[in-house]
This record gives C-alpha cells, structure tokens and sequence, in this order.
C-alpha cells in the first residue's frame, strides 16, 4: 500500500507543478521519480497491469523529454 500511495502523491505533486506553470525540467524530474516510485509498485503489487503501467510512463516520460 505504501508503494501505491508515494505514485498517488507524486501524481498530485505533478499536477501542481503543471497547475502552478513550473519549469518542464522540474516536471521532467518529477515524471522520472513517478516511473522509480511506479516501478517499485509494480513490483509489489506485481502481475501484468502494474508492469504495463510502468511501461505507459516510461513511454510518456520518452514522448516528453523529446518535446523538453
């Protein structure tokens, strides 16, 4: 639970920071720490939903750092 509460917070960190017109790089950094923290909930909760949903951010966090 723990895991999946720190991908919870990041996720509201992000959308401040995207809300309050922050830096991309400082989002970046924070979409990056969201994949470590989704990573780590992934394998926790295991099975193929967590893996596939870390792989949609690490997909994202590449299709963003091409727009940064």
């Amino acid at each position: 639970m723990e895991e999946s509460r720190a991908v919870l917070e990041r996720l509201e960190r992000i959308e401040e920071l995207d809300r309050t017109g922050a830096p991309s790089a400082e989002i970046v950094a924070e979409l990056r720490a969201l994949v470590a923290d989704a990573t780590a909930w992934s394998r926790a909760e295991g099975g193929e939903s967590a893996e596939r949903a870390v792989a949609v951010l690490r997909s994202a966090l590449a299709d963003d750092m091409i727009a940064v």
